[in-house]
């Protein structure tokens, strides 16, 4: 129901992202997961909001924040409290904010196609977009991850921010997409 009633509220105030003169805020969280869950939140109520890097000067838990318009605040607050998500602050910032991996490296071993995003790399088999390997991170949910996907098709398998709550779960799900992308491409 709230979610429905912010939907229409947003629709009357929705602002042109490219307008000029409109600021961008970060709102932080102490765990990946729940950054995980803000984005796709937000994303789903139709709010254009980024997951990035928080400045150093401003990190307090994950390494991760969801930047937004800052006309867009009451509304990510509202959803956030509609749904029990629980930020450590809403900030103002200037500068431009790296992405956790705004550059994918590519390694072609011929038949096998592997994509690394961050710490995280995702192997493939080209002609079929069977995963063959995950490898990478620190995080305790990695092994479990590289076992759900390994063997599964890029096509059948579920994307790994479904069932990882780590920055490293993060990392593979931008790796899983992309290798996605160019094995549809």
């Amino acid at each position: 129901m709230l979610k429905g009633i912010f939907l229409k509220i947003r629709r009357h105030f929705h602002p042109d992202p490219g307008s000029a003169g409109a600021g961008m805020g970060v709102t932080l969280f102490e765990q990946t997961g729940d950054v995980i869950r803000a984005e796709q939140l937000l994303k789903e109520a139709g709010i254009p909001v980024a997951v990035k890097a928080p400045p150093s000067h401003m990190r307090k838990g994950c390494d991760l924040a969801i930047e937004y318009r800052l006309e867009q605040e009451p509304f990510l607050r509202g959803i956030f409290d509609a749904n029990a998500l629980h930020p450590l602050g809403f900030f103002p910032v200037t500068e431009d904010l790296p992405g956790p991996s705004s550059l994918f490296l590519y390694k072609d071993f011929g038949d096998y196609l592997m994509v690394r995003a961050a710490n995280m790399k995702i192997t493939i088999e080209k002609a079929s977009g069977r995963i063959v390997n995950v490898s990478g991170g620190g995080c305790p949910d990695v092994p479990y991850l590289a076992h759900i996907l390994t063997t599964q098709t890029l096509g059948e398998a579920e994307p790994p921010r479904k069932k990882g709550q780590s920055l490293c779960a993060y990392a593979l799900h931008l790796a899983f997409e992309e290798a996605k992308r160019l094995w549809n491409g």
